[in-house]
């Protein structure tokens, strides 16, 4: 089979005009052949290249440090060892027995979240496990790469790191820094609305995290409250780059004519005054945070049509975001997914200000400036574009980070959950009987080449805190 896999593959790339009879499993074969080739020297090349982006850092630090000759020798000598010792370490297979499972923090449509400790090290981690099958059904393998593409490439502040992926015959893992300051969504929902000078911080470093994005030549297209955490001092980092909680279907227009031909109406949610549209909107948040259909409230108007959309449509998110923070609900929050879809199409006329909830016509001017057709949407020009707008005075965008957040984090230690919904345990974990797994195994080779290994969590070592030792959370 080897050798029939071999000629193909080499007639395949010599270009030869022999055409013989070949099964579908043959050319699956090849397939996998090929990519398996193409990963382990593309891989190669990569790994050179990071070696060497390491070792030039290295040496700029030591340059600005001022090190003397003695110094710097013997630190070249440290970071040669942990080069070393990260090529052993990314030969050993990681799985799910290197982790100990402590609680569950999110759950999905197609997976869920978990907080876990590496058994050596007693780091703790963020483990988001999604189901291959739900992936494969649902067609979201594409979006899932690109998550986990984009988690190694946009290793910045900004972003929630990821230090390990890898896969089993039943899930794929992403290992990420847990951040227990939980997330906006969580955040708001606590509050009835936040400051001015509340929604300047989170807002300000909101603008800096989707810039980073986008100067990748990313577009995140998705952002949330609920995929902005908060790190540990309270600072923004943004999340879920796959929209792997299944919003697809939320930017499809046709996803919307089909619910029902008939959607009922909103009247009754038009009527109410703004702290009644905020209770309600709050008492359905968390159902829609975890549906399958996720909710179009935060959703660009040009995402849902089919002439094509830009970067700008983020900027776009970041309005009603801001919108949400001081009026205490999203401009176009409604009963039902289609009233709000016809509502974000119908901007011009739903997107109004409540005269009963006050904010400074500096904060209403860079909604309306977020919240407009992508021609003319703030931002258009750059970021300084953004930045410059008066609802930022005073913002020192170069130290925003070091300085104190607007709303401080309360951690009593490193695997404090207390920012986080509770959630019933599940057997996402459990092993399954092989006869389940027959529907998707032929299909496993689409997600080859999923593991990944970060040099600083596989070098980085630290013993297990006292207060662990006693227990678990």
């Amino acid at each position: 089979m080897k050798a029939q896999i071999i000629s193909v593959t080499m007639a395949m790339t010599a270009g030869t005009t022999t055409t013989f009879p070949m099964s579908n499993h043959t050319r699956e074969r090849v397939t996998v052949a090929k990519l398996t080739l193409e990963n382990f020297y593309s891989n190669l090349i990569l790994q050179h290249e990071e070696r060497e982006t390491r070792q030039k850092k290295l040496e700029v630090a030591m340059e600005e440090e001022g090190l003397a000759d003695e110094e710097k020798k013997l630190r070249r000598s440290q970071h040669a060892r942990k080069e070393t010792e990260f090529l052993r370490l990314k030969r050993t297979r990681l799985g799910l027995d290197d982790f100990e499972s402590l609680k569950v923090i999110g759950r999905g449509a197609f997976g869920e979240v978990r907080l876990v400790q590496k058994k050596d090290t007693g780091h703790i981690y963020a483990m988001k496990i999604l189901r291959k099958a739900d992936m494969l059904e649902k067609e979201q393998v594409a979006h899932i790469r690109a998550e986990r593409d984009i988690l190694v490439e946009a290793d910045g502040a900004w972003v929630v790191k990821m230090f390990y992926s890898f896969q089993d015959k039943r899930n794929l893992y992403l290992i990420m820094e847990f951040l227990p300051g939980g997330d906006m969504m969580t955040l708001l929902m606590k509050k009835d609305t936040l400051t001015e000078e509340e929604t300047q911080f989170y807002i300000s470093e909101t603008v800096l995290a989707i810039d980073a994005i986008h100067q990748l030549g990313f577009i995140h297209r998705d952002i949330k409250p609920d995929n902005l955490l908060l790190d540990a001092k309270g600072h923004v980092k943004l999340s879920d780059f796959g929209l792997c909680t299944g919003l697809k279907k939320a930017h499809r227009t046709e996803f919307y004519r089909n619910l029902t031909h008939n959607p009922p109406s909103d009247f009754s949610f038009q009527n109410m005054n703004s702290k009644r549209k905020a209770e309600t909107w709050k008492k359905n948040r968390r159902q829609l945070a975890y549906s399958t259909v996720g909710t179009p409230d935060y959703i660009a108007p040009e995402v849902f049509m089919q002439t094509g959309y830009n970067k700008l449509c983020d900027w776009w998110s970041l309005g009603v975001i801001m919108y949400e923070m001081l009026i205490g609900y999203p401009p176009f929050c409604s009963e039902t997914p289609q009233e709000t879809y016809r509502k974000v199409m119908n901007w011009k006329e739903t997107l109004v200000f409540p005269p009963e909830v006050p904010i400074s016509e500096k904060a209403k001017n860079l909604i309306l400036r977020f919240c407009i057709d992508s021609e003319n949407r703030i931002g258009n020009s750059g970021i300084e574009e953004i930045k410059d707008h008066p609802f930022f005075e005073g913002v020192d965008w170069g130290h925003i980070r070091e300085r104190p957040a607007a709303i401080p984090i309360e951690i009593k230690s490193i695997d404090d959950t207390s920012n986080f919904d509770e959630f019933p345990e599940s057997d996402i974990l459990q092993p399954v009987p092989n006869t389940t797994e027959a529907d998707y195994k032929s299909k496993d080779w689409v997600f080859l080449n999923y593991t990944y290994k970060r040099f600083e969590g596989l070098t980085q070592r630290g013993s297990i805190p006292s207060y662990m030792k006693a227990g678990k959370l």
